[in-house]
C-alpha cells in the first residue's frame, strides 16, 4: 500500500523547531494584544483622532460646567 515511512521518524537534526523563551513570548502576547486592543477601539470609525478630539473636548466641557458649582450630569448607553 506504500506507506511513506519518512513520516514516522523522529526529527531529524536540520529540522527542530525553536520556541522562543518565555519572556519573548510575553513580548510578542503584550503586542498582540496591544494590536488587538487598536484595532477594537478603531472600529467601526473612519477618523479615530477626529473621534479623540470630540472626547477631548467633550471632557473639557464637563470639566467646566463641574467647576461652576452645577451639578455634571452624564448620560451613558449601557
Amino acid at each position: 500500500m506504500g506507506l511513506c515511512s519518512s513520516c514516522f521518524n523522529g526529527s531529524s537534526g536540520s529540522e527542530e523547531l525553536v520556541t522562543p523563551s518565555a519572556e519573548e513570548r510575553r513580548q510578542l502576547q503584550i503586542e498582540a494584544a496591544e494590536r488587538r486592543r487598536q484595532e477594537n477601539e478603531a472600529r467601526g470609525i473612519k477618523d479615530v483622532e477626529k473621534v479623540r478630539r470630540q472626547q477631548m473636548l467633550q471632557e473639557k466641557k464637563d470639566n467646566q460646567q463641574g467647576a461652576m458649582g452645577e451639578p455634571v450630569l452624564k448620560w451613558q448607553s449601557g
